[in-house]
């Protein structure tokens, strides 16, 4: 793993604390790559990180570029973990249209893992990257490109 980021709020470090080990080493891995989408994401900016629904969650810094990403361990499904979209974005379907054999996805919300599963990190990134510009690129009338029109 990536050297770890150190944590923008007290209240995000202590959820990650909570988290079983192996739940732990794969949430942080998923929070990884989420800063590293938005640093690898022009449109992006520096990203906020605070709790949302009691979940770490990140937001753009720059107001509606894009909306939040949340992640979590599912309590319902022990030794699963999941990246959450809000539910009333089509970013859930983007993502089944794009990748639909790649991932569980769990109705227009959510992304689930396994926590033995491989995270498919380039399709990740890009899921995280349309996340992140969700908001300005509906504004630009790009549905489902990234800001190099991917």
């Amino acid at each position: 793993m990536d050297k770890l980021r150190p944590f923008d709020d007290p209240r995000v470090a202590a959820i990650f604390a909570a988290y079983p080990e192996v739940l732990r080493e794969r949430l942080l891995r998923l929070r990884a790559l989420i800063f590293e989408s938005a640093d690898d994401t022009k449109a992006v900016g520096p990203l906020i990180e605070t709790v949302k629904w009691g979940q770490p969650s990140y937001v753009p810094q720059i107001p509606k570029a894009g909306t939040t990403v949340r992640i979590d361990a599912l309590g319902k499904r022990p030794g699963h973990y999941a990246a959450l979209f809000h539910c009333q974005t089509s970013l859930v379907s983007t993502f089944r249209a794009l990748y639909p054999d790649l991932f569980e996805f769990e109705g227009n919300q959510a992304l689930i893992f396994g926590e033995d599963s491989e995270l498919p990190r380039d399709a990740l990134k890009h899921c995280f990257s349309l996340a992140l510009t969700y908001h300005a690129r509906r504004k630009a009338g790009w549905e489902t490109r990234d800001e190099d029109g991917r």
